[in-house]
């Protein structure tokens, strides 16, 4: 049995930012003093790799970068299910690139649920609470990467539910809260406003939180901050966006992407490629630092301390 945490960690499009923030984060001390590390990639990337997926040199397709990203993250599944590591970080991939390298799936988090068969939801969580308040923010999707006009019919009372069963699992597992209070954030402005803003919160919302035992749903402007103020552990947010803007107004630069609900943890900074600046040293690899930090954590607790 291992004394020390073992982490795989994907180096993600190796056109962007990926393999600088992998290397600046193996640097930190606060990282190398934490686990052993698998380093999953393509050789020639810009970063030595433990486990290569092949060969990458500078002008690759679009079609070859993705198709290394979505290979990376493949092996590491691999590792994670046979037990050769503990959890998965993954640096960020390009979604058009996932696609043309015969990867169709939105992102990191709708591979991850195919590949292991489970029911999973996406949550950011801020590393820490943010100066004057009590909570770390932590909002999790009740649907993910899907157009604005397609929210409506993907957002059923069956998606509000499993993201409920979800959320409070993980809280309770990875995050050692034995009673977390899930809020539900409204879809419309003012939730409705007794229906003069659409009726959803009203006929769907409100009953699939009471049957999930959630509170809710309120407005998405009020709920966010009542979250950070320590009314709630967690909102699960409608769509993408109004979660997503939330957590990262609130701490860009140091929330990590956790997946919830998968058979070993997984996080991810809180950002993209940026390929507008790779390769300029200039990549903040904060992010990354506490992603790697926050799977260890819960890596540590619910594999070597179970």
């Amino acid at each position: 049995m291992r004394t020390r945490v073992r982490l795989a960690i994907t180096l993600g499009d190796p056109r962007g930012i990926g393999p600088e923030i992998v290397a600046a984060a193996l640097r930190d001390a606060r990282v190398s003093g934490t686990a052993d590390f698998v380093r999953v990639g393509p050789r020639g990337a810009g970063v030595e790799v433990d486990d290569a997926i092949g060969d990458w040199s500078a002008g690759n397709s679009i079609a070859a970068a993705g198709r290394f990203a979505g290979l990376a993250v493949d092996r590491a599944i691999e590792l994670a299910q046979r037990g050769d590591v503990d959890g998965i970080v993954t640096a960020p991939l390009d979604k058009s690139a996932l696609l043309a390298g015969g990867y169709d799936f939105p992102g990191h988090t709708e591979l991850l649920a195919a590949r292991t068969g489970r029911r999973v939801a996406m949550m950011l969580t801020a590393a820490r609470p943010a100066p004057g308040t009590v909570n770390p923010l932590r909002v999790v999707l009740a649907t993910t990467h899907v157009a604005l006009r397609d929210v409506a019919n993907a957002l059923t009372a069956d998606a509000i539910a499993t993201a409920a069963e979800v959320t409070r699992a993980g809280l309770r597992t990875w995050f050692q809260i034995r009673e977390p209070r899930i809020a539900l954030c409204a879809l419309n402005p003012h939730a409705g406003d007794g229906g003069r803003f659409g009726r959803e919160d009203d006929e769907l919302l409100a009953p699939a939180a009471r049957a999930a035992g959630l509170l809710g749903p309120f407005p998405a402007d009020t709920v966010f901050v009542r979250a950070m103020r320590g009314s709630f552990d967690a909102v699960i947010a409608p769509y993408h966006d109004v979660g997503m803007t939330a957590i990262k107004v609130a701490s860009f630069g140091s929330a990590v992407n956790v997946t919830l609900g998968l058979p070993f943890p997984r996080t991810s900074p809180d950002h993209g490629t940026a390929l507008d600046i790779a390769g300029q040293g200039i990549a903040d690899p904060a992010s990354m630092i506490e992603a790697i930090l926050l799977c260890a954590s819960i890596a540590h607790r619910t594999s070597l301390d179970a």
